[in-house]
């Protein structure tokens, strides 16, 4: 199930912190109905030819075939055999997809995925990601963090940073950085060369805090007012994320629901021999791939250009593969792109009241509920409206236009 499954969503009950984090790695495996899940935590979204390929051959042997991008730019691997767990940790291991075993699975490091890329003229992150991951994974005390606690690293455009992460920098010219925490409205400003020791001492106040008032939270949000705010105005967010197509430093491709068996997961391999770049829209950017190569792209089931039905379009996994739908909303939302002709708002499809995986924003929430769908423009105006499955792409297609 993707990354973000306590994200307070219309009308979902509050987060259960009463029990253990129970988040799956690429250690621990979480049983599911379709087989055991892997997420394996890959920051800044980077994975080299290599381990791409490494992935896909670990799906195929050991899982369902079909690797999938969460809404971190991580990987889960899904339909997995509940032995399999010592092989998978040797696989990751011999192409250094598993650097600590203790620290795992608070790798969570999102990145603009065009940083340095398109001439933009926006800084590039990606020192700051390396920086952060190391420092991360020496930490004795970030272990205690949740496995959901996410770090954010905008390059100054405004893209991460509109995902509302527990501690997010944001990239400024003239050398310096704001350091956001949790939702807040504003930000504190840091020297750009400070930036990682200023995220990295915002988690473990965050911690040690918890600690001292007895309190029970996997993210900053859930306690908006344990850490004191910044004192700067927020920049622009817009959230703009890459569009399909060919970029000025290389392509960039969409996966349907983040999810592409194993040969396709190959040949995006094959096509980035400067390596992969995976994104929080569950798409890929590839460094340097010349732009002839797209064509092949689109002939192998990749999203090749922008403004169709599908982008930004999300489901959970659903039936069969979680118990806790009411669906299967993966392929009842196949079916309503398919009728529909262009795009707007993000659209998620969700088969219970957990909304795992559900963007951030603005967006339209398409919610399971046992007779139909509850679809929501959240952050807009508009009513919901319960419809059944047959009205459900006609209802989805008028959110998505809404304003």
């Amino acid at each position: 199930m993707p990354s973000t499954p306590d994200a307070a969503a219309p009308g979902s009950a509050g987060p259960d912190r009463g029990r253990a984090d129970a988040c799956p790695g690429a250690l621990r495996l979480h049983p599911a109905d379709d087989g055991a899940l892997a997420r394996i935590r890959l920051p800044g979204g980077l994975l080299t030819s290599r381990q791409v390929t490494a992935l896909a051959d670990a799906a195929e042997l050991l899982g369902d075939g079909a690797p999938e991008i969460t809404s971190r730019g991580n990987v889960q691997l899904r339909g997995l055999r509940s032995d399999c767990g010592a092989e998978l940790a040797e696989r990751l291991r011999s192409v250094a997809l598993l650097p600590s075993e203790t620290h795992e699975r608070v790798r969570n490091i999102v990145a603009s995925p065009l940083a340095g890329l398109d001439g933009a003229g926006y800084a590039d992150v990606q020192a700051w990601v390396r920086e952060l991951d190391a420092r991360l994974c020496r930490a004795d005390w970030a272990p205690g963090l949740s496995g959901k606690f996410l770090f954010a690293l905008d390059d100054g455009r405004g893209d991460v940073a509109a995902l509302d992460a527990d501690v997010t920098l944001i990239a400024r010219p003239g050398g310096t950085a704001l350091l956001r925490l949790g939702r807040s409205a504003t930000a504190r400003a840091v020297p750009a060369g400070q930036a990682v020791t200023a995220a990295l001492d915002a988690a473990r106040h965050f911690l040690a805090a918890l600690r001292e008032r007895g309190l029970a939270a996997w993210h900053l949000r859930e306690v908006p007012d344990l850490l004191p705010p910044g004192g700067e105005e927020l920049p622009d967010l817009p959230g703009t994320h890459p569009a399909p197509g060919v970029l000025p430093g290389g392509l960039s491709v969409g996966l349907r629901f983040g999810r592409a068996d194993a040969d396709r997961w190959r040949t995006l391999a094959a096509a980035a021999p400067d390596g992969v770049r995976l994104t929080p829209w569950r798409g890929a950017v590839l460094p340097g791939a010349a732009p002839g190569l797209l064509p092949e792209l689109a002939r192998a089931g990749f999203l090749t250009r922008p403004g169709t039905a599908w982008d930004r379009a999300t489901a959970c996994t659903g039936l069969p593969g979680c118990a806790r739908s009411l669906a299967d909303v993966r392929t009842d939302a196949v079916l309503a792109l398919g009728r529909a002709e262009d795009a707007g708002l993000p659209v998620h499809w969700s088969g219970c009241e957990r909304r795992c995986g559900h963007p951030a924003g603005r967006w339209v929430d398409v919610l399971a509920t046992g007779q139909g769908y509850r679809v929501t423009p959240v952050g807009t105006p508009a009513p919901p409206v319960e419809v059944t499955t047959d009205e459900m792409a006609e209802a989805v297609a008028e959110a998505r236009r809404t304003t």
